[in-house]
């Protein structure tokens, strides 16, 4: 696992330790060390700890004027023993929300394993950010993540699935990438409401 880097792409249009009002802003990282870890795995020191010992993140863009991130994640997903959604609420959304961000695209490529509890934590994201006309996509999960996600009923409050898995989203920039999934939200919620 230590070979898997985050997306770095988008490096020429944001760099979240160089953004003041991103959580890892003056962030320094060393590329020599490789001291996290997931579980007995060494990961690459360019993703950055939120507080779960299984899960790590890296901001790839954010675009304040358009109210979005594009997030990436590595590792299990452990609601059930570390509620990890909350440190990624706590780490990450919290703080971009506070700067007026209200959606949010969670790429899980490299999401091995999804562990649910309850829908507590993301019913109330839900809400916050439906408040603001806001959502979570969760992209690219595998598909027992994907089946784990769907026993704990996280559809109702978290989009992900059909439409939004297999997408390549690293060939496009990051505005078009935001799109893309935007429109097929979009388009979900018109079938639904017919």
């Amino acid at each position: 696992m230590h070979d898997i880097e985050p997306f770095y792409g988008w490096r020429e249009w944001y760099i979240a330790s160089e953004d003041k009002d991103s959580p890892f802003y003056k962030r320094v990282y060393n590329e020599f060390m490789f001291e996290n870890k997931i579980y007995n795995y060494r990961i690459h020191p360019q993703w950055d700890p939120i507080g779960s010992s299984t899960l790590y993140a890296k901001i790839l863009f954010v675009e304040y004027d358009e109210k979005f991130a594009l997030l990436e994640f590595i590792g299990e997903w452990n609601d059930c023993l570390y509620n990890d959604i909350m440190y990624v609420r706590q780490s990450i959304i919290n703080k971009l929300v506070s700067q007026g961000i209200n959606k949010f695209v969670c790429y899980c490529d490299n999401v091995l394993n999804f562990h649910g509890s309850d829908d507590a934590y993301y019913e109330d994201l839900y809400e916050d950010l439906s408040e603001y006309a806001g959502w979570i996509a969760m992209v690219n999960t595998f598909q027992h993540v994907e089946d784990e996600m769907a026993k704990t009923k996280l559809q109702f409050y978290v989009n992900f699935g059909e439409h939004l898995s297999e997408l390549n989203w690293r060939t496009k920039d990051p505005r078009s990438a935001f799109l893309q999934i935007e429109s097929i939200i979009s388009n979900s919620v018109k079938k639904l409401s017919y």
